[in-house]
């Protein structure tokens, strides 16, 4: 089995974690586009080219299913990527997790990127699941790119910033942008007031994940196959390169590097 993932940056790792904690005998694919992210600022026609030759590196290496690791992507470029790679490969976006939130009880906040904060596809979705909730849309300018680079003091600054912007009463927080569930504890952590119980944090890595699995009709474990370890391919703007270096500063980068001897 073989599963591909596709992000501006290392905001993949976190999904293509999860595929590996659910079927650790799957090799991976990981493509990225260090070379022309931040994708955000980009218009929705440059984003969704970029963004398609970037699934298409991976389509090359011939994966039972892609997953489109990228909140910013999936809301600009999914149907296109979809109709270039369906049927032959399964394509799997990846959405904000506002339903489960808007099932929890309390407030309920969605840390994004400005460019998808307020956007008509986040507000669609906050309206068809979290109408009777109490909604706070947190815009976290930065956090993406502190991330990419695991620049601590800019990440730390970051959540913050958007941790200043969210009430103080929220029961549960949606990271809108994979790159963000690298740092999710860092996020509790700003975000948790005293005598409130636990703050509950919603990403969306373990679903798409297992939603890859379901397309391809496969079940999470492990095929004993021949025995080989799994494979890891790491293309970054299309070149076959090694796992960045900043990826082994989060556990889900070590996760991946430790059991793919590739690297």
């Amino acid at each position: 089995m073989k599963i591909a993932l596709m992000d501006s940056g290392i905001g993949l790792l976190a999904a293509a974690a999860a595929v590996r904690r659910l079927r650790p005998d799957a090799d991976l694919v990981l493509s990225s586009d260090p070379d022309g992210m931040p994708w955000g600022p980009r218009t929705a026609e440059d984003l969704t080219a970029r963004a398609l030759a970037v699934a298409e590196a991976a389509a090359a290496h011939r994966p039972d299913a892609l997953i489109v690791a990228c909140n910013t992507a999936s809301v600009h470029a999914l149907p296109t990527i979809r109709a270039a790679l369906e049927p032959a490969i399964p394509v799997v976006g990846t959405v904000p997790a506002i339903k489960p939130a808007a099932a929890g009880a309390g407030p309920v906040a969605i840390w994004a990127t400005p460019a998808t904060t307020g956007s008509p596809y986040q507000r669609g979705l906050i309206e068809r699941f979290a109408g009777d909730v109490d909604v706070t849309e947190v815009p976290c300018p930065g956090l993406a790119d502190a991330v990419q680079y695991a620049d601590e003091k800019a990440i730390d600054e970051t959540i913050a910033a958007a941790a200043a912007l969210t009430p103080p009463d929220v029961r549960a927080v949606v990271l809108g942008c994979t790159h963000y569930e690298l740092v999710a504890e860092r996020i509790r952590a700003a975000v948790q007031q005293p005598r409130l119980p636990p703050l509950v944090l919603h990403g969306s890595a373990g679903a798409v994940a297992a939603q890859a699995l379901r397309r391809i009709g496969a079940r999470p474990g492990t095929d004993a196959g021949d025995g080989a370890a799994p494979g890891l391919t790491v293309l970054l703007s299309g070149r076959e390169e090694a796992l960045p270096r900043e990826a082994l500063t989060y556990a889900e980068g070590r996760l991946l590097a430790a059991v793919s001897p590739a690297l």
